[in-house]
């Protein structure tokens, strides 16, 4: 019979290997962009954010949304964005070489060169979403946004594949990203007080569904 605290440590071993198993994100976090809301928190977001009919593009130009900013000790949003996300890297700012795990694709990346870092919310979108009357500077912090889940390095491809659609029409092809994606966005559009569409708010719901966290 094995000794209470043989056993114990036995039971620990088996859940912590279960946790470690069961979930996708937790064996790539450091792939991950902070400020991630919990399921019922992204819940709660979710059904406040305004409903309204999508804005147009009249006047709508990347310029208007300065990118990337410097953060200091000479680098820029995207380079600090590089070594947040990398799970090792060399050089700084720039970074010379690394490994990323893509969050989107599920590809790791070992040339910086080939990672673009994504817009959770596109400039466009959030322009279509309520950004086209704020002030220039509120579109830099914005398009610049390194306290919340806004930013994240992921492959080229993947950022371009997306462009700037919702998810109502593009969602990450890696399936179990759609939870975290739906979270990043969600919290995005309400920390920025941007509305959303019909089409777009039910495509989420069905991401966050999928949440198990």
């Amino acid at each position: 019979m094995l000794k209470k605290s043989m056993l114990c440590s036995f039971i620990f071993t088996l859940v912590m290997s279960f946790v470690v198993v069961s979930s996708d994100d937790n064996q790539k976090a450091w792939a991950l962009p902070p400020g991630t809301p919990s399921k019922s928190a992204a819940q709660s977001q979710l059904n406040a954010l305004v409903v309204k009919t999508e804005g147009t593009m009249t006047g709508y130009s990347r310029d208007l949304f300065p990118h990337w900013s410097s953060q200091g000790g000479g680098c820029d949003t995207r380079q600090v964005v590089l070594k947040r996300d990398a799970d090792s890297f060399s050089g700084n700012c720039p970074i010379t070489s690394g490994s990323w795990y893509s969050y989107y694709d599920g590809v790791t990346i070992t040339n910086p060169s080939d990672l673009d870092i994504d817009h959770v919310v596109p400039l466009a979108e959030a322009w279509r979403s309520g950004a086209s009357s704020w002030t220039t500077d509120r579109r830099e912090a914005f398009a610049n946004d390194l306290t919340g889940p806004q930013l994240i390095a992921v492959t080229a491809s993947s950022n371009r594949s997306k462009g700037d659609q919702d998810p109502s029409t593009w969602k990450p092809t890696r399936t179990a990203s759609g939870c975290g994606y739906a979270k990043w966005w969600i919290q995005t559009k309400y920390n920025w007080g941007l509305n959303l569409q019909s089409a777009e708010k039910t495509q989420l719901q069905s991401m966050l569904n999928t949440c198990t966290y």
